[in-house]
């Protein structure tokens, strides 16, 4: 039924069979209303959309018997796969609806839903505990009620997570439901905190959820259709999303980007090449009369979201997706606080992330050297790498790789293999902490970029300091040789702290064959290997 393809931290191209068709993940559904709609769901197909999602619980009350006789595809017009809703939102909005959850399976039943949701309980945001857990039990008991009463088995059912900002309720919410015969998890409640623009919150809500599910049930984020929202969710593992946001922005006059949401009386140009956009101006918008001029911004929204969609894909099969969710993230503060967040969480983002890829890995911040590929190289040389070696040779990073074709080592490769029983050679690459040589060559050891120049900088980084430190003091290194060749260097020297002899050999700036031959100086007082 859901078929994972590609990963890449917690995001996933994934295939989700439904009796409509196959849906090709992450993915977004524009909400369509069942009976209002302005812009057809035929322009949204033309558009590229597959997948729509409408109201069942609106569709119910103003239009049920052609719903049932003609089936919601025919009812909105739209012949690709069509997600309902149950009134939830309404639940949300009202306190409460004039139907049951047996009354909304059934009806969904009869018009023919290729993915249908249970009508629960939503907890909402910034609502008390004690509330919160009622939603919680309401909507498991609703959701047992579904299961019960429904007896198509060409529907995908979908369980709802609830809980709101009490995230120990999401994760029981999470773990109960998942337990249950769901084709689809949803996480509720998310709308009033991504208006709010919350974004470390949502973060911690949506891991929350998805620790406690199993790793092949796709999630769906409800309400999640913000330019910024949508890279963020799918970096963290959501697979499907719903969204009126292109309308209701556009009837407010608000304008879709890359970086999130402007005003029309804000611009100056239409700065998208969307078919629209790219034979009308500015001008040209802003005198069309009102309901044109919403479906034409509608319209823009829509391949804006589309692109971002498409853009999260690629940056999937890519190995990309954590320099995509950086440079969107750099688009607002809170945003960006919710990706220096994810640093409390790479474990689980190193699940999804592959352990090679054809690209290089890029370091452009701080917060970069917490990514997963540096998690697992830390891991490896904790649990997979064996320093035996008694004499420690600690080189600065260079910037030919792998390190053991770069002049530096090339220089001293003789004397090192006449010692290769003595020597242990690693380098010290602060992203990275210490670098064995014999292992420089594996991804991405030898395949990263800086922006920097690390030994320019005064710190000291945690990674080579914890690397120092546990080699230090193991039993099997009796002496430290250090090439020193800046503030990085001498600052590390000062911080190690050992009776084990200690060996400085300061590099001639701009002077490398006298560095050499200062290096070659201290490595030759090592007894070299006995000749056999």
């Amino acid at each position: 039924m859901f078929e994972v393809k590609s990963t890449d931290l917690a995001g996933r191209i994934g295939r989700l069979r439904t009796k409509s068709g196959i849906l090709e993940t992450p993915v977004l559904l524009p909400v369509i209303h069942p009976s209002r709609q302005t812009l057809s769901a035929g322009i949204i197909r033309d558009l590229g959309f597959h997948a729509v999602i409408t109201n069942a619980y609106i569709a119910k009350n103003n239009c049920p018997k052609n719903s049932r006789k003609k089936g919601i595809h025919k009812t909105i017009g739209f012949d690709g796969i069509v997600m309902t809703d149950s009134g939830g939102y309404q639940v949300l909005e009202y306190g409460d609806v004039n139907a049951s959850p047996e009354s909304m399976t059934i009806f969904q039943e009869d018009i023919d839903s290729d993915i249908a949701v249970v009508l629960d309980k939503p907890t909402g945001a910034r609502i008390n505990r004690k509330y919160a857990e009622k939603t919680v039990k309401e909507t498991l008991k609703a959701a047992e009620k579904t299961l019960k009463t429904k007896s198509k088995r060409n529907i995908l059912w979908v369980g709802p997570i609830q809980g709101g900002i009490h995230l120990d309720l999401v994760s029981q919410s999470a773990q109960e439901i998942s337990q249950m015969d769901f084709d689809i998890l949803a996480l509720g409640s998310p709308t009033q905190i991504m208006k709010s623009y919350q974004f470390k919150l949502l973060s911690s809500m949506i891991i929350a959820a998805k620790k406690k599910i199993p790793v092949n049930m796709p999630l769906h984020l409800f309400g999640a259709g913000h330019p910024l929202t949508i890279p963020l969710a799918i970096s963290l593992g959501c697979d499907l999303f719903d969204s009126a946001s292109y309308m209701l922005y556009a009837r407010d006059d608000r304008y879709f980007t890359d970086a999130g949401t402007v005003k029309l009386e804000d611009l100056s140009y239409l700065i998208c090449t969307c078919p629209f956009c790219s034979s009308h101006s500015l001008k040209e918008l802003l005198n069309l009369e009102k309901d044109k001029r919403i479906d034409a911004i509608a319209l823009h929204n829509l391949h804006v979201l589309m692109k971002i969609v498409k853009e999260s894909k690629e940056a999937i099969r890519e190995g990309r997706l954590w320099e995509y969710l950086g440079s969107k993230a750099r688009c607002h503060p809170r945003l960006w606080e919710a990706f220096r967040n994810l640093s409390e969480h790479i474990e689980y983002l190193e699940d999804g992330s592959p352990l090679f890829r054809s690209k290089a890995v890029f370091f452009t911040e701080p917060i970069d050297n917490v990514r997963p590929e540096v998690k697992h190289h830390r891991w490896r040389l904790e649990h997979n790498i064996e320093l035996t070696k008694p004499v420690l040779l600690l080189l600065p990073e260079v910037e030919v790789r792998p390190f053991y074709r770069s002049p530096l080592y090339t220089a001293i490769s003789k004397v090192l293999m006449e010692r290769e029983n003595k020597v242990q050679v690693c380098f010290i690459v602060p992203t990275f902490g210490l670098i064995p040589l014999e292992i420089s060559d594996i991804y991405p050891l030898s395949q990263y970029e800086n922006s920097y120049k690390p030994d320019s900088y005064d710190d000291i980084s945690l990674a080579v300091n914890e690397d120092v430190e546990k080699i230090v003091n193991s039993n099997t290194i009796n002496e430290i040789i250090i090439l020193s060749d800046g503030v990085f260097s001498r600052n590390l020297v000062e911080k190690i702290k050992t009776k084990i002899p200690l060996s400085i050999v300061e590099a001639e700036n701009g002077d490398f064959q006298k560095t050499i031959d200062k290096l070659i100086e201290t490595l030759v007082k090592i007894k070299p290997k006995p000749q056999e």
